[in-house]
């Protein structure tokens, strides 16, 4: 019987990828359709990637599949072909056969070391929204925009740009002129989006987000609540960033992409436009604290980095110098949840430096 599971250390993956020089992609993908049965999809699809090298992180659930993985570049095509013939969707015409298929976003900024495992995993929901009314339905959602089609309507005075992603990407990257949903998840961020434009259902929407998938879900979101002109962008900011270099557009997308691989980000334009955390000069670099009983996740400088060891603060600093008894004796029973540097709620204070 094939296995449908990891079995080697998460530890001992990640040291045979850092040490590999083989040459791998990353991509992206995701797409709204019904799956009946989310366990056996996800069982056929953990055989077959796993038989293909891939790694990376799947989510299955009966609204559709998300997923960011990088697989052996020589298999790139092997992959695309099994994923769109598996996969329905109507979301990209190819060019040369005038097929509608699934868009695959290959990575901006690639260094091959995204992934070290692969895991394909099912869930109530491929992006968690909170939503529980059963009339919802992702059919009838916003218009997509490609890049050319973004430049134009953000030029439009009227037109207002929401980042639907969390406050931490915001930080590093973002549209021109976007609006921030100061928020850390997701199904917070739908109510409080609809709520600071209650007044402007009749304007343009431009929602978007790193992929798609969040800003897709959140133009359908939008609409349901009764805005009228809601677009989102077309295979994200990833995707925008890939057009506007092969067709020369200008690219309204300032700093890094936040990717949640181990590379953290990828730089789409020169600028830096955050600050470190702990000195306040310009950063954009993420990183978790080195702590394993903090991993805190905060951007920090290169000076820093060698001042506090990679860690967060002094405390955390002078831990990771403790005996690995007591740094586990320090750590048991600790939740760190959703731990993230976030100036709103004083979570890492330049006092504790």
């Amino acid at each position: 019987m094939a296995l449908l599971y990891n079995r080697i250390s998460h530890e001992e993956l990640k040291q045979r990828m850092l040490a590999s020089d083989e040459q791998r992609t990353t991509v992206s993908f995701y797409e709204y359709f019904p799956i009946e049965d989310p366990q056996q999809f996800r069982d056929d699809l953990y055989h077959k990637l796993s038989a293909m090298g891939v790694m990376g992180r799947i989510y299955v659930a009966h609204e559709g599949i998300n997923a960011q993985v990088s697989m052996p570049t020589d298999h790139l095509e092997l992959f695309s072909t099994f994923i769109r013939d598996t996969i329905p969707s109507q979301q990209y015409i190819d060019p040369e056969t005038g097929k509608k298929m699934l868009r695959i976003n290959v990575a901006v900024d690639d260094n091959g070391k995204s992934f070290f495992v692969l895991k394909v995993k099912v869930r109530e929901k491929i992006v968690a929204d909170g939503i529980d009314d059963p009339t919802f339905s992702m059919q009838n959602r916003g218009q997509y925009l490609d890049a050319q089609g973004f430049n134009a309507l953000s030029e439009n005075p009227d037109t207002i740009i929401v980042d639907m992603r969390n406050h931490y990407e915001y930080e590093v990257g973002h549209f021109q002129n976007a609006i921030e949903i100061p928020s850390d998840t997701f199904r917070e961020q739908l109510p409080m989006a609809a709520d600071m434009l209650k007044d402007k259902k009749d304007a343009p929407v431009i929602m978007y987000c790193t992929g798609g998938i969040r800003c897709e879900k959140a133009t359908a979101y939008m609409k349901y609540v009764g805005f009228k002109n809601v677009f989102h962008v077309d295979g994200g900011i990833i995707h925008y960033a890939n057009s506007v270099k092969e067709q020369g557009l200008e690219n309204k997308f300032i700093g890094k992409n936040f990717v949640f691989d181990d590379r953290l980000g990828e730089r789409i334009s020169p600028e830096i436009i955050a600050h470190c955390h702990q000195c306040g000069q310009p950063a954009d670099t993420h990183t978790n604290c080195v702590n394993s009983g903090c991993h805190l996740l905060f951007i920090q400088c290169a000076a820093c980095a060698e001042k506090y060891e990679g860690c967060c603060s002094n405390t955390c600093q002078n831990i990771i110098h403790l005996p690995e008894e007591e740094q586990k004796k320090l750590r048991t029973g600790i939740d760190k949840g959703q731990n993230i540097f976030n100036k709103s709620r004083r979570r890492m204070r330049k006092t504790e430096l």
